[in-house]
């Protein structure tokens, strides 16, 4: 049998799979412009997995894992998509310099992506004994709070040295030179 041929020689196991990722990238799209709810919507999750976790009073190596890769994802978040370390200055560094936009490594919406499968996962994972692994959580607790405090250290002096903030809040706005005194008597009857 010839599955390529005919798309409706498919078995229904693909079509629905099919189906079901059409749908799911349809709704992924429509909540692209709404960043607001799509961030409460990963709070949710994140609570859900956190009282799992406190509760169940376990599972605390899966929860190190995923404090790893939050570090990771939120590395990538605040550095420029060109290093200037590595292949030369790409934002100005002088106020001569041509302004060139703050362009992350990793953007915001794979950013939200992301983070909101790894606390999904994680949470499958509380599901699975396999998982529980004993260990003294306060050593793991502490070990990732100094390797956080460490690698925000290095990231922000990167930020100095080559000047860039990369976070924005709302859209600037450029006003332009006011108008003389000697203008504003002036009316548009």
């Amino acid at each position: 049998m010839d599955y390529g041929a005919d798309s409706n020689a498919r078995s229904p196991a693909l079509q629905w799979r099919d189906t079901m990722a059409r749908s799911f990238q349809y709704y992924l799209d429509k909540s692209t412009p709404h960043p607001v709810g799509r961030w409460f919507g990963s709070l949710f999750v994140a609570t859900l997995y956190c009282l799992r976790i406190y509760y169940v009073k376990g599972y605390y190596i899966v929860a190190y894992g995923l404090g790893i890769y939050i570090l990771n994802l939120l590395i990538g978040f605040l550095s420029p998509q060109v290093d200037p370390e590595t292949e030369g200055p790409a934002l100005p560094t002088k106020d001569s310099d041509e302004f060139k936009p703050f362009i992350r490594r990793l953007p915001e919406f794979k950013f939200w992506y992301a983070l909101t499968k790894a606390f999904l996962v994680a949470f499958v994972l509380t599901f699975f004994s396999i998982f529980d692994v004993p260990v003294f959580w306060p050593i793991l607790l502490m070990y990732w709070i100094v390797l956080f405090v460490l690698t925000m250290k290095r990231q922000i002096k990167h930020m100095i040295k080559y000047k860039y903030v990369p976070l924005s809040i709302g859209k600037q706005r450029y006003t332009g030179k006011k108008a003389s005194s000697a203008n504003s008597g002036f009316s548009k009857d």
